[in-house]
């Protein structure tokens, strides 16, 4: 178009260094762009606002069906727990709530979760009806006095932020070959150690979710039920690499290891503390 109508002498590199000088380095950049749909950020709470969600998990070659990893995480620290079933029901999810109050230093106020059979008996399309409150799960929170929040129908992003959480545990599941349950398992839990006291987030200004909790308990301390303290290695986990001193002597480890430097940009070295 300008050698048939500007300048019929005009060089490749002389059109591309005028389009340059005037802001145009890329003709894609001159195509309007069509506006992102913005995605707004999860309402500020305090700590004790929980999501949970059910992930599957891959079955090995020992096990004759498939796992269930259900996982909870706070809003406010970033604290994260998990635990793995061998059934996604509402008495497994019952166990998990109680392990969670157990485990978590916060006074849990409310658990926000999806309309899964095992977590309501709320019902959409048209066997429509609302939540009870005689299901097995809301029971136990009758009984802990735990607001039970439900996500509104085919909205999965209002429980994004374990989604997320689920996400990076799809990456650990896709950098390992697993040789057993028993070492997902370990590994699943190794790594939810590592998430929750060494690796920092950059929503909480590159702090930990337990260096954030105990921050928290400074500010609110009546919002805590037990003081977040840095737990130490489990003996139990030595016998899948994890030895004393630090050294990862199982492959899989060493696969974790890279997994933090390369995909998460975590570099610092870990060191297990022996028990």
């Amino acid at each position: 178009m300008v050698r048939e109508f500007l300048r019929t002498h005009v060089s490749r590199s002389g059109l591309d260094r005028c389009l340059r000088g005037h802001g145009f380095g890329n003709l894609r950049d001159m195509k309007a762009k069509e506006p992102r749909p913005k995605h707004s950020a999860f309402k500020a709470y305090e700590p004790g606002y929980i999501h949970i969600d059910v992930k599957y998990l891959p079955q090995m070659q020992d096990e004759t069906k498939r796992r269930y990893l259900f996982a909870a995480i706070d809003r406010a620290t970033w604290w994260a727990f998990i635990r793995v079933f061998n059934a996604k029901t509402a008495a497994n999810a019952r166990r998990f709530l109680r392990d969670l109050g157990r485990a978590c230093p916060l006074r849990i106020r409310t658990i926000l979760t999806d309309n899964g059979k095992e977590f309501t008996d709320r019902h959409f399309g048209r066997r429509k009806r609302a939540a009870t409150g005689a299901h097995e799960f809301d029971t136990l929170f009758t009984a802990l006095d735990i607001e039970h929040r439900l996500t509104p129908p085919k909205s999965p992003q209002t429980n994004g932020m374990v989604e997320r959480f689920n996400g990076r545990i799809e990456e650990v599941l896709q950098s390992h070959h697993f040789r057993s349950g028993e070492e997902l398992e370990a590994t699943l839990h190794r790594y939810a150690w590592l998430y929750n006291q060494q690796l920092p987030q950059s929503v909480l200004d590159r702090k930990t979710p337990l260096n954030a909790m105990k921050d928290w308990r400074k500010i609110k301390p009546e919002m805590f039920k037990k003081r977040p303290y840095y737990l130490t290695g489990y003996d139990k986990y030595a016998r899948y690499g994890v030895m004393p001193g630090g050294a990862f002597s199982y492959p899989p480890y060493l696969t974790l290891f890279r997994l933090f430097e390369n995909v998460l940009g975590f570099s610092h070295a870990f060191r297990i503390v022996p028990v």
